[in-house]
């Protein structure tokens, strides 16, 4: 086991990984696949992303960021919508204590404004809680759409314009990139999307520029250690020219 976790920590040292970012899809599927209700697939899928975080740590990556609950996730049932919040503010709070174990520093993207205020208070408390780590940088993206955040960015920059703080020759992609929720994380190395399915589902579009992507057949539950040393060396084969 221990050589393993050496030769996945060497490939992500000699292709320069850092970044992954996770579609976490399969949730509702893998519940109904074993006639359980929906929540137990939620459930379960913060099973998973706890055993991802672990593996994450050993295997040297420095910066993780998963899709939690998207803008259009709203159009579920609200049944299920309100499990989702709770489940999300339940697990912040109990898993401080894992957090801080594994030195993973948490920060959320998404637009916190639309979240009540009980939810937004706890998103805040695992940020604080944590701010100090210095291992896995974990970013929840939660209410989170590309769009609306490339929106917002836009929006950010047009009232440093109107006031007078900025020409318009001044915006470039370093710019907006500094506007985005993301800003001072570098752009993902690779996307996971569990579940099968092959779109990006309005995620991270701006920062998924030159992300090599790999999709697994397995629904979220069941992602473990062992299917993300498989993402990896699945990675270390991909030719990455940027263009070139």
């Amino acid at each position: 086991m221990q050589n393993t976790v050496e030769k996945i920590r060497k490939i992500t040292e000699k292709t320069n990984l850092k970044h992954i970012a996770i579609i976490m899809d399969g949730n509702r599927r893998w519940a109904k696949q074993k006639l359980l209700p929906i929540s137990s697939g939620h459930k379960q899928g913060v099973e998973a992303l706890k055993s991802t975080l672990k593996a994450c740590n050993k295997f040297g990556i420095k910066y993780l960021t998963v899709y939690a609950f998207s803008t259009e996730n709203w159009n579920r049932d609200k049944e299920e919508v309100d499990y989702l919040m709770s489940l999300l503010a339940k697990t912040i709070i109990n898993e401080i204590p894992l957090f801080n174990e594994n030195n993973i520093k948490l920060n959320f993207i998404g637009n916190k404004t639309e979240l009540n205020e009980k939810l937004i208070e706890v998103l805040s408390y695992g940020e604080e809680q944590t701010r100090n780590n210095t291992g896995l940088n974990l970013q929840i993206a939660f209410n989170y759409g590309a769009r609306a955040e490339i929106t917002n960015a836009l929006k950010e920059i047009a009232k440093k314009v109107q006031k007078g703080d900025l020409d318009i020759e001044d915006i470039d992609e370093k710019l907006i990139s500094q506007n985005l929720y993301t800003k001072n994380i570098p752009d993902p190395d690779i996307l996971i999307r569990t579940g099968g399915e092959k779109r990006i589902s309005n995620y991270l579009l701006w920062q998924l520029a030159y992300t090599e992507i790999y999709v697994t057949n397995t629904y979220w539950p069941d992602f473990n250690e062992e299917m993300l040393k498989e993402a990896i060396m699945e990675f270390e084969k991909r030719d990455r020219r940027f263009g070139k």
